[in-house]
């Protein structure tokens, strides 16, 4: 089987392809995939680092604010599907099928593809979908969706096939306590885990690095590990270091977490965004935490995500123009206490998902077999 990947910019878009290539070389170790992402995304990172070819095509997002750089987004997304770069990727690859995860770098790839006659697929990983996923819903194939609430939001409803978000390997192999002996870190002590996203968020920096200096380093009891994001990490190190965190052991700041399913099963708190796979990644490990949904995204998408969670006692939800250390503080020292952290362990198990990966590996395959038999 030859499979094409795309979707990318963020770890949000590139994580569920991954998941998704490792799913089908788990089931066809023969399988050859590869990726199409831009050269400005995160993809550039954590593609090669998993081992897979990746290559290129010209797209770029249309801000929501007016802006000059919109009309070359306008201008990409009308000719990057028929552009010489982006037909000869499938025609000198000749996939068997394309996947795709959404975000405006799959739109090319993906419209290219289905033009073409080559079986397609999309995964839309939050509650209300995005706009490239909206754009091709009549054009791809199948339309694989985590939230059972997005069918609705959907035209296209007979190519909708509900399997919640496939995972990474690693998620819910090692126990708590293996996990802290792996990472050095005492079993007694609690540990926050704290990050912004793949390339960084300001507010949640700030807060976190304030909770470590006004909360964190003055409780021995407590461990709080937080990604700044690789972009950002020097000038974060610099306020950590103002901050007088340098000497706190129980302080620990870094660019990016890469074992996320170590330092998540090690976890007794996470302070996250609201991206669909991280709310995956929580729910399937049963994780207490506090979400901070990025006012960035179109549609204000993850807050919709984390209302969700919220709403029914499975999460903290603090919203960005709420949030400062003094905030982030408070909630957390609430959550010190384990009943009110058991509460939320208790209720995320709702949102975790069903078997995914098996169901996504499936209806490949169903693909794949319904181009061979037209």
């Amino acid at each position: 089987m030859r499979v094409l990947l795309t979707g990318g910019g963020t770890a949000g878009h590139i994580n569920p392809a991954l998941a998704i290539a490792e799913t089908i070389k788990q089931n066809d170790p023969d399988a050859v995939i590869e990726f199409v992402g831009i050269r400005t995304g995160k993809e550039t990172d954590l593609v090669p680092r998993a081992g897979y070819r990746l290559h290129f095509v010209e797209a770029q997002g249309i801000r929501r604010s007016l802006s000059p750089s919109n009309i070359k987004a306008l201008w990409l997304a009308l000719t990057s599907p028929y552009s010489k770069k982006t037909v000869s990727i499938i025609k000198d690859f000749k996939p068997d099928v394309v996947i795709g995860t959404g975000g405006f770098t799959s739109w090319p790839l993906m419209a290219a593809a289905a033009r073409m006659g080559i079986p397609t697929a999309l995964h839309e990983s939050n509650s209300l979908p995005g706009l490239a996923v909206r754009r091709l819903q009549k054009k791809v194939d199948r339309i694989w969706i985590n939230f059972p609430s997005t069918r609705e939001k959907l035209r296209a409803k007979d190519r909708v096939l509900h399997v919640g978000n496939p995972l990474r390997g690693g998620f819910g192999t090692l126990s708590r306590t293996e996990a802290k002996r792996k990472l050095g870190i005492a079993e007694d002590r609690m540990l926050i885990l704290s990050f912004g996203g793949s390339l960084g968020a300001e507010a949640v920096n700030r807060a976190a690095i304030d909770l470590m200096a006004d909360t964190v380093r003055h409780d021995a009891t407590l461990c709080h590990v937080h990604a700044t994001g690789k972009g950002e990490y020097e000038r974060w190190r610099s306020y950590f270091a103002e901050r007088g965190l340098e000497s706190a052991e129980n302080c620990v700041l870094t660019d990016y977490i890469y074992d996320m399913p170590t330092y998540m099963a090690a976890a007794d708190l996470v302070i996250s965004r609201a991206g669909a796979m991280t709310l995956s990644e929580l729910a399937h490990m049963k994780k207490a935490c506090i979400l901070i949904p990025s006012p960035h995204v179109t549609d204000n998408h993850q807050y919709k995500n984390a209302k969700e969670f919220a709403d029914v006692a499975a999460a903290s939800l603090i919203v960005e123009s709420e949030l400062n250390g003094e905030t982030l503080s408070k909630e957390v020292r609430r959550l010190t206490a384990p009943r009110a952290r058991i509460q939320y362990q208790t209720n995320i198990t709702a949102f975790a998902g069903k078997d995914a990966n098996r169901l996504i590996w499936e209806d490949v395959q169903a693909l794949v077999k319904g181009r061979s038999q037209k």
